[in-house]
């Protein structure tokens, strides 16, 4: 009992940084939830549906966010990645210490807060893997050398539609859609009940008729958020082989048409690269005069 007092008494004279700013931090913390990654949630899987329409469509949406150029990895670490890891470690802090009842308490509000922890976890186990997958993290070459032969850092935005489409092909065609479509719908639901969980932190909606408004428009948020999503991941799991070809030589020649148009600069390390092998050098690929040569020495032939 004495040793419980002096924590208690300990955590009143000595408190930690975060107890100290818990009010700020809580509410900056729902914040970057929704703004940035939230929002760009919704852009990232509004981009990727529009494969379903065609590979030009999503190549065109592709190429607009990479119009920034040199400015883009300022872009994505400081509105994407720095803000998701701060989210994602405080998440997991938040929950290591959460309260979670429902074994006694089976209130829909318990379930809720219960589950919005469980998918914060899964959706940052995956937003890991889906950017090491497809991206690889970071942009160095004797890091890509190491990682690029576990089959990551795939994904090619100069050949979008057909590398992603070959990235979800990869180890027998049915691991990472799996992954995907749990991580992406663990996504969607800590997105729409976050909102619902924001609102409350910040006061918008207190009384519970209130929070049983706002729980209405989170359901219907993400339910429309599901379909996109179900939508982008459908379009990027449901393409063969045979359609990724295709789909290369559309990018290809939409890369052209761009790059003499000064859409996008020639940036080589964003487009695909065909595998070279021995077998395909033959001697007259190997040497383009030897049949010149031979002409030259024989008449005859």
């Amino acid at each position: 009992m004495q040793s419980k007092t002096t924590d208690v008494a300990n955590l009143t004279t000595n408190p930690s940084f975060y107890l100290r700013h818990e009010f700020a931090i809580r509410r900056f913390h729902s914040l970057i939830g929704i703004v940035p990654l939230g929002l760009y949630m919704v852009i990232h899987l509004t981009t990727n549906a529009s494969l379903m329409n065609s590979p030009e469509s999503f190549q065109r949406a592709v190429y607009m966010i990479h119009s920034a150029g040199m400015a883009l990895p300022l872009i994505e670490w400081g509105g994407i990645f720095l803000p998701l890891l701060f989210h994602g470690i405080l998440g997991i802090w938040i929950a290591k210490n959460a309260k979670l009842n429902t074994g006694h308490y089976r209130f829909t509000g318990n379930r809720r807060y219960a589950w919005q922890r469980y998918t914060g976890i899964v959706a940052l186990v995956y937003l890991f893997f889906h950017i090491l997958h497809l991206h690889g993290w970071f942009h160095f070459g004797p890091y890509l050398e190491v990682i690029r032969p576990l089959q990551f850092a795939a994904f090619k935005p100069y050949n979008a539609a057909s590398t992603l489409v070959e990235s979800m092909n990869q180890w027998g065609g049915f691991v990472w859609p799996a992954f995907y479509l749990v991580g992406v719908m663990c996504c969607v639901y800590h997105l729409a009940n976050g909102l619902w969980t924001a609102g409350i932190t910040w006061g918008l909606w207190i009384t519970p008729a209130a929070q049983n408004r706002a729980s209405k428009v989170s359901v219907v948020f993400g339910v429309i958020l599901s379909v996109i999503a179900l939508s982008a991941w459908w379009a990027a799991v449901a393409p063969s082989s045979e359609d990724a070809i295709r789909y290369r030589e559309i990018e290809n020649r939409m890369y052209e048409a761009n790059l003499e148009s000064g859409v996008i600069l020639d940036t080589p390390e964003k487009r695909y690269e065909e595998a070279t092998t021995e077998a395909s050098v033959t001697p007259e690929t190997a040497s383009p005069t030897a049949d010149a040569d031979s002409s030259d020495s024989d008449p005859l032939q």
